[in-house]
């Protein structure tokens, strides 16, 4: 017989305890910080470029990246949960190399992204408001993530993020919607096809999208949500599919976007993040001009939200990771949100970079950021089967068959993925 016994507040939930007694709305909250995080400029340019392209032949690496994600986050949050111990502190029971790789990534890939993420932050900005140069708007984002990190709360975090990635939502599945997009020529690229001279763009949208470092940092966002006990697994799991649906229905989105606006009509974006503003020309030139801004609002929410969720994120995993490296106990107040060694990698983040605002690329730093990108995936999926397939995890929280299989291709995915990344950043410097 049912239980009639009015609602238990969300501490009391049990893996067991069935989650329709829950408003489940209350438990979406670090997997959208996580999913947001991850998707950037980048990721929205190597889409619609795809897109544009190849039309829908690409849909089915639309969804195989996304199943891909929820595997590798749900692996990275069900380690966290289960074990008690932060991933980093699973890497480092595997050996020293994890910390000898992590350590000289985190802190170049900070220096370097820092700058890039300002700068995507400010290029729908410095479009739609040109009263200041592009500098001057990326150092005032940065600025501006700055001080909502240092000051806010965990809780701050996740309803500023919400908030952004409910624009960006709206506003490109929006944008599919008036494309009008063809239904049936939509459904063939269901089928798994790699086109011509399309490999690169295949393993990019199947494995790039949504794939950063910031996947790691799901279980210190769990953490600071107070979500740190096996019995929260279930809801954890909840959140993560949840949260990346609605970034592989973004993604698909954006898809749509490159295959109607500029495939049908032959249309080409630029490389890199200038890219879209190639596309708001576009959607003027056929929409008007409201369509327009409101792309480069949905554009802004895209980037900001990296901001916010690295500005986060990646400064509680180097909080972590040095914690780790001066033998402080687990949990120490120096190495959690607000102490001193995340304030640092915080301070990093933000106001090094602008220096290379100002600058040409540091061909050596460029170099070394390609690099070590390109090895951080392949780096996640081969530490979770170690980290999860062994007496490191409770039984019960071991991976399955199925788990193991998708881990397996992401590990050779990213592998691939990575050997030409770091190829094509090697022939890019030196070119």
């Amino acid at each position: 017989m049912r239980d009639k016994t009015p609602l238990q507040p969300l501490p009391s939930i049990d893996p067991d305890e069935s989650l329709e007694k829950v408003k489940r709305w209350q438990l979406i909250g670090p997997g959208l910080v996580v999913a947001a995080t991850g998707v950037g400029a980048a990721d929205m340019v190597a889409t619609l470029t795809a897109g544009s392209r190849y039309g829908y032949t690409l849909l089915w690496a639309v969804i195989a990246g996304t199943i891909m994600k929820i595997v590798l986050v749900e692996g990275a949050g069900r380690y966290s949960l289960a074990s008690g111990r932060t991933i980093f502190e699973g890497w480092r029971s595997l050996g020293r190399w994890t910390s000898w790789y992590f350590g000289p990534y985190i802190l170049i890939w900070g220096f370097v992204y820092g700058a890039t993420a300002m700068s995507s932050s400010a290029l729908p900005l410095a479009a739609l408001f040109p009263i200041l140069p592009l500098w001057a708007w990326a150092i005032l984002m940065g600025l501006i993530g700055f001080v909502i990190v240092w000051a806010g709360r965990y809780a701050v975090i996740e309803k500023i993020t919400a908030a952004m990635v409910g624009i960006m939502f709206l506003v490109m599945v929006g944008l599919a919607i008036i494309t009008l997009p063809n239904i049936p020529q939509m459904l063939t690229g269901l089928i798994p096809v790699i086109p011509q001279g399309g490999v690169v763009y295949t393993l990019a949208l199947a494995g790039g999208v949504g794939g950063t470092i910031t996947l790691a940092a799901y279980g210190y966002w769990l953490r600071e949500k107070g979500w740190h006990q096996p019995r929260w697994m279930r809801v954890m799991q909840l959140d993560n599919t949840v949260a990346y649906t609605v970034t592989g229905i973004f993604v698909l989105a954006m898809l749509v976007v490159g295959a109607e606006v500029l495939y049908s009509a032959g249309y080409a974006i630029s490389a890199g993040d200038k890219g879209l503003l190639d596309l708001d020309r576009v959607l003027r030139d056929r929409y008007g001009d409201v369509i327009g801004i409101a792309f480069l609002v949905g554009f802004w929410a895209a980037s900001f939200s990296s901001v916010v969720g690295v500005w986060s994120g990646v400064s509680l995993m180097f909080a972590d990771y040095w914690g780790n490296i001066r033998k402080k106990p687990s949990g120490h107040p120096d190495t959690r949100n607000g102490g001193k060694y995340f304030k640092f990698y915080l301070l990093w983040l933000t106001f090094p970079p602008m220096l290379l605002l100002l600058l040409d690329r540091p061909v050596f730093l460029i170099l070394l950021y390609g690099v070590l990108g390109a090895l951080f995936m392949p780096f996640l999926a081969v530490t979770l089967l170690g980290l999860l397939n062994t007496s490191r995890t409770p039984k019960r929280w071991r991976n399955g068959v199925f788990t193991n299989a998708v881990l397996v291709v992401c590990a050779v995915l990213f592998i691939i993925l990575g050997v030409y990344q770091m190829w094509d950043t090697v022939s890019d410097i030196f070119s």
